[in-house]
């Protein structure tokens, strides 16, 4: 059976992102090298992204009347 990739998180793509600017930030960049390093840092800030979105969809919160509330929708009852 095939093994799963795991995926790096946020913490860690934002040490990437870091990473892959300091390289854009450098005056000697290749065309190539720049147009790399962006298409990989819009990669990492798509993953970023979905992973935000899962996290908000899991959140929760307790609301004045007792009730917990799902981020961004109504309410359920406890």
């Amino acid at each position: 059976m095939a093994e799963k990739t795991k995926q790096p998180g946020l913490e860690e793509n934002f040490a990437r992102l870091e990473e892959l600017i300091g390289e854009l930030d450098r005056e000697d960049i290749l065309l190539e090298e720049a147009f790399r390093a962006y298409s990989a840092g819009m990669a990492i800030l798509k993953q970023c992204n979905d992973q935000i979105d899962k996290v908000e969809k899991e959140v929760l919160k307790l609301t004045e009347e007792g009730e917990l509330e799902e981020f961004g929708n109504g309410s359920i009852s406890i």
